[in-house]
């Protein structure tokens, strides 16, 4: 749970922009996301080698 302490005298969208932030930072939605639905573990893991191979197919285009 999020705790963000406002100042007195503090615009309320000055501290909703914090909270806004700290979100973000914590990874929430994409956890939230990531839970809606199972993904099996080898499909994961084919996922994360084909992003690898794009990422590192990428790099190669750079340095040529």
């Amino acid at each position: 749970m999020l705790i963000i302490p406002i100042k007195e005298g503090e615009n309320i969208d000055r501290a909703l922009k914090r909270f806004k932030r700290k979100f973000d930072k914590t990874g929430g939605m994409r956890e939230l996301r990531s839970r809606k639905q199972f993904v099996k573990p080898s499909v994961k893991h084919r996922s994360k080698i084909q992003r690898a191979q794009y990422i590192q197919y990428l790099r190669d285009q750079e340095n040529q």
